[in-house]
């Protein structure tokens, strides 16, 4: 069985991370995962060709906000979300809006 390399929490960086997160279709798989804890490739519904998703999987897994894990013939994907919020506190409750927001800036606070 293939070994599929993740980032460990000390190399996350936060260019790489909002890299990840500024496309679309990136961020809406981040929303995806958020709201399950863990989904299989294949049934990631996004609109876009399977190696589109592939490849916008693998950028979220390379930039650490992502963990695959491999079952059989299906590739697992859940979100990292404890890890991400150690390194990085609050910054996927800003991106993906949950109601605890206030940890998020607003135009106020600038």
């Amino acid at each position: 069985m293939r070994v599929i390399p993740h980032p460990e929490l000390e190399q996350l960086h936060l260019t790489e991370v909002l890299h990840a997160l500024s496309d679309p279709v990136r961020l809406e798989i981040v929303r995806l995962l958020s709201a399950h804890a863990e989904l299989s490739s294949g049934s990631v519904e996004v609109s876009v060709s399977k190696s589109t998703l592939t490849h916008h999987l693998r950028v979220l897994r390379d930039a650490g906000l992502t963990y695959t894990r491999s079952e059989g013939v299906q590739r697992l994907v859940s979100l990292r979300r404890e890890e991400v919020e150690a390194r990085f506190p609050g910054l996927l409750e800003c991106v993906l809006g949950d109601d605890r927001q206030s940890a998020c800036l607003t135009s106020h606070d600038l």
